[in-house]
């Protein structure tokens, strides 16, 4: 059986709204205007310190406020859960895999502990034997350490990574390992511009996505 690793925003689950909400709790609160829902969505993939990089460079907020709306902004991130969805099918197919051996981890950009927060409230937890967020090691993705770190938690068996970025897409390469593209995620690009083992735009097909991966490379 498989060791199978997910990203999480974008990939398993829906986080835009929340993280919309947090930044622009901050925004207004200093005066600045809101950024909308689109441009939260472009800003996430690279770790909360790029978007809060990304929210300032929008709004033209100076670089010295960049350690304090960091920090603020992880200081929210825990609660932000409340709008955040999984994706269609995708508790479904975590069942799926489970039930068929596949051992399953996460890999996310995500801190830690927002990370945990999220899928505890999502009911999402148990289907994860290893959970590694942005901050778990002193390098992120696109670095392969931490997908690494994560493949060596789960055992022996073939490698899977899934995810919805460019970000996912370069990890993968740099990891040497499959990818699996979620189409309806957070790309900033076409998919033709993404390097992917295969796409998949519905989670109620990736275990069939998954054995047919398995079955080619036996």
């Amino acid at each position: 059986m498989a060791r199978i690793v997910f990203d999480l925003d974008g990939t398993l689950i829906d986080s835009a709204p929340d993280i919309h909400g947090i930044a622009n709790a901050l925004l207004t609160a200093d005066g600045y205007d809101p950024i909308t829902l689109e441009q939260a969505r472009d800003f996430i993939g690279n770790g909360a310190a790029v978007f809060v990089q990304r929210m300032r460079a929008a709004r033209g907020i100076p670089d010295s406020r960049q350690e304090r709306m960091l920090m603020d902004f992880v200081a929210n991130y825990d609660r932000a859960v409340t709008l955040t969805r999984p994706y269609a099918g995708v508790e479904a197919a975590l069942r799926t895999l489970r039930g068929q051996g596949h051992r399953l981890g996460i890999c996310t950009n995500k801190p830690l502990r927002a990370t945990k927060a999220v899928l505890d409230h999502l009911g999402l937890s148990p289907y994860f034997e290893t959970v590694w967020g942005g901050d778990s090691l002193p390098v992120h993705k696109p670095d392969p350490s931490p997908l690494d770190a994560a493949f060596r938690k789960l055992g022996e068996g073939p490698e899977i990574y899934v995810g919805d970025s460019e970000v996912d897409a370069e990890t993968a390469q740099r990891a040497m390992v499959p990818f699996l593209l979620f189409t309806e995620g957070y790309r900033k690009t076409s998919l033709s511009m993404i390097p992917h083992t295969a796409t998949f735009s519905a989670f109620d097909g990736l275990p069939d996505l998954v054995s047919s991966l398995l079955a080619e490379a036996a």
